[in-house]
């Protein structure tokens, strides 16, 4: 079995983890977040959403947060633009990369984002082409990938139509999402086959929950399969508001450990990532979620 040589992990913790926080995080903290994964080596860093603060009321400070990076060359920054009110509020900041939201459930797409699949892709055109005109780099998550809170399980059809979709409209790249973590080894290689009939190897990625302790397995199937990239989450923060009881992303320690484990090369520091996960989870007010950096951290107390 052929793995990559190397890999690419996009960390969502600055967005994706921190958009469901009850108590407000304040800017300057975000923004030593994405320091911290910086100097740690991480080249792909989901930084905030430019969505409505009354759906989102954790990310109404993304200007300021965008504005408080120091940039590093060679890192992409990238941010959530669920709409054209959005991505034009986000131009200012000056985003490497935009990232469009669509779901291979009908029932979750109505109540994440209160339309039909059809409808949120002919809302996302003028946002790809917008993009595309600017030079900006357009990312596609394609959630629900493999199971819905509300639908159940979800056939691999799902996402061929919602990346077919995508590709239509100019999305350069899919992600193909485990919103609640349900998703075994082959299931998960089934919708990853389903999205890899419109995108090539090098444009599609996996992101996964860890719900049910499978966000590993299923990132070592995809490896399997050839794939390379994936979103994971510093500290294992987030989850997902519509999903009752998932658990967060996959911890980018554990990812980053297994990786090692494999001879893969991330061109990540294991320590400095511990370190940004501690960072962020100190400031939350607990312990971070993942089981490398506890072992790592009991290690160093030791």
């Amino acid at each position: 079995m052929q793995l990559p040589s190397r890999v690419k992990l996009v960390d969502v913790g600055p967005r994706d983890g921190l958009q469901n926080e009850k108590q407000p995080v304040p800017a300057a903290v975000k923004v030593e977040l994405v320091h911290r994964l910086q100097a740690a080596g991480l080249k792909e860093i989901e930084v905030t959403s430019f969505v409505s603060p009354k759906w989102v009321p954790q990310m109404a400070d993304n200007a300021e947060v965008m504005a408080g990076i120091r940039r590093q060359p060679g890192v992409r920054y990238s941010v959530l633009t669920p709409n054209l009110k959005g991505f034009e509020a986000a131009l200012g900041s000056k985003p490497d990369e935009i990232v469009v939201f669509g779901a291979a459930s009908e029932a979750f797409s109505q109540k994440n984002i209160n339309c039909s699949i059809a409808e949120s892709i002919e809302r996302f055109a003028p946002v790809v082409e917008a993009a595309r005109a600017k030079g900006i780099h357009v990312r596609g998550a394609i959630s629900t990938a493999v199971g819905c809170p509300y639908e159940g399980e979800i056939a691999p059809e799902r996402v061929e139509l919602v990346a077919r979709l995508m590709k239509q409209i100019g999305v350069q790249h899919v992600g193909v999402a485990d919103t609640i973590g349900v998703g075994t080894p082959r299931r998960v290689q089934a919708a990853m086959e389903a999205a890899l009939k419109h995108y090539g190897l090098d444009d599609v990625s996996g992101h996964f929950h860890d719900t049910y302790a499978q966000a590993l397995p299923n990132t070592l199937a995809c490896l399997e399969m050839g794939v390379w990239q994936f979103d994971s989450s510093v500290a294992g923060l987030g989850g997902c508001p519509y999903a009752k009881g998932a658990t967060g992303n996959v911890a980018t320690e554990d990812v980053v450990f297994m990786l090692n484990g494999l001879g893969i090369s991330t061109g990540i520091d294991l320590d400095k990532l511990v370190d940004a996960g501690q960072y962020i989870s100190e400031q939350l007010g607990r312990k971070p979620n993942s089981r490398v950096a506890t072992a790592i951290l009991n290690k160093r107390a030791g």
